[in-house]
């Protein structure tokens, strides 16, 4: 799967510099001399990560974070700006960036970065997909299906389930295996860990 590397940077010989440094690396790099220029590219669907400088011509590396989370495209950035302070940085960090670097920047250090962002990304990525795929198992559930879930992941045995819902021990029992075939869980703890990435709340605990 092909690596990518946006760099958004008005200075020209620096912005350039890196797309060589990361190309030759390895990385699909792509440079932009500002945050608009960005911004008119669609995203991929492949691992990436922005290098971004924190200050240029009307905008701030802040204020293109800030917008790629409001558009739900949260890809993992790195600061670099020619005089960096600690607050910068501090402020940088609170705002999620996995690094902050002052130029000069070092050249191992910057891909040494690069290659921990994307790989972020790609855990990103999966998680993402995994998230979609348990989404879909999860509307294919009955309404009476979730409640036996949401019971199942609790602890309940199948003879409590069944007490709890008024029913046989041996409906619930098969209501119970449906529910872990759809949700494509081979042991109760399948089903548990997928619960969690969907945010789904016990009914009850034992």
């Amino acid at each position: 799967m092909e690596r990518i590397v946006f760099i958004v940077d008005d200075d020209d010989k620096v912005r350039e510099s890196l797309v060589r440094l990361l190309s030759s690396a390895g990385y699909a790099a792509t440079g932009f001399s500002s945050a608009d220029r960005f911004f008119s590219t669609p995203l991929p669907l492949s691992p990436c990560c922005l290098i971004l400088d924190m200050k240029m011509p009307g905008s701030n590396g802040f204020d293109v974070v800030k917008k790629l989370e409001a558009k739900g495209d949260a890809i993992p950035v790195i600061f670099i700006s020619g005089y960096g302070t600690i607050p910068d940085t501090v402020q940088a960090m609170k705002a999620g960036a996995r690094e902050f670097f002052t130029k000069p920047i070092r050249s191992d250090q910057l891909l040494n970065a690069v290659d921990e962002a994307l790989a972020a990304a790609e855990k990103n990525i999966a998680s993402r997909t995994e998230h979609a795929a348990s989404t879909m198992r999860l509307e294919k559930l009955t309404p009476r299906e979730r409640e036996v879930l949401e019971l199942a992941i609790g602890g309940l045995l199948n003879k409590q389930i069944a007490t709890e819902l008024g029913i046989s021990e041996i409906t619930a029992k098969v209501h119970k295996r449906r529910v872990m075939d759809k949700m494509e869980a081979k042991t109760l703890a399948d089903l548990v860990r997928a619960a969690e990435r969907l945010h789904i709340s016990r009914a009850r605990s034992r």
